[in-house]
């Protein structure tokens, strides 16, 4: 079975996986566990987990049955942390005082962003939520913007399982990609995690590309 890869070893050559056993029994906890945690704090590339799982899951002796494997962990999991965020920020909402975990969404969402958040929240409903998570830097100020117009938790939850799906099947497909172009499986999740980490970070590099001309 699969599981992510250490990034400290990507880049070294002749790597030894471990046994499909141990995979199995170490790689899907702790892609469940990255997954949950990095989707409440943004201290973890949760995108570049899930490719890197499914790189290595391609190159397992039932790739079908590894792949099916990782989507369904990694999907469940960021639901289960979009989920809990959104409930945190729900509770923040309704004090008075309001709450530490909904001055954080505030910090990471600039005003421009959560401004055209709420204008497309109005204009699309929870549909914006699945583009919002494959968008980079897109989530939060959705999540915010959907906190702020106090959108019911069952509302919420309409959007957030479609847009988990997708956003596992889109990271996942990155994985598989990577995985295709090498044999060995660490060189899958190095481009792997590479080209994940390239899509997040290319609409910051473009802004600031324009911004210095």
């Amino acid at each position: 079975m699969s599981g992510p890869v250490p990034l400290a070893a990507l880049g070294t050559a002749g790597l030894t996986l471990p046994s499909e056993s141990a995979q199995h029994a170490v790689g899907y906890p702790s892609l469940f566990l990255l997954v949950v945690f990095g989707s409440l704090l943004p201290v973890v590339p949760t995108g570049a987990v899930v490719s890197g799982a499914a790189a290595v899951a391609f190159h397992q002796s039932v790739p079908t049955v590894s792949l099916f494997a990782v989507f369904g962990v990694a999907a469940l999991a960021a639901f289960l942390g979009d989920v809990t965020l959104y409930w945190l920020g729900l509770r923040g909402v309704g004090s008075r005082n309001g709450s530490r975990w909904l001055e954080r969404l505030r910090e990471r969402a600039s005003p421009d962003r959560l401004s055209a958040a709420r204008q497309r929240l109005d204009e699309h409903g929870v549909a914006v939520l699945v583009v919002s998570r494959l968008l980079p830097a897109g989530r939060i100020p959705v999540m915010l913007a959907c906190l702020l117009a106090r959108m019911p938790m069952g509302r919420f939850l309409r959007g957030a399982v479609p847009a988990c799906l997708a956003w596992t099947v889109t990271y996942q497909l990155i994985g598989v990609l990577g995985g295709s172009l090498f044999p060995e499986p660490w060189q899958g999740v190095a481009a792997a995690v590479g080209l994940t980490l390239l899509i997040s970070a290319g609409p910051t590099l473009w802004r600031r590309a324009r911004g210095g001309h």
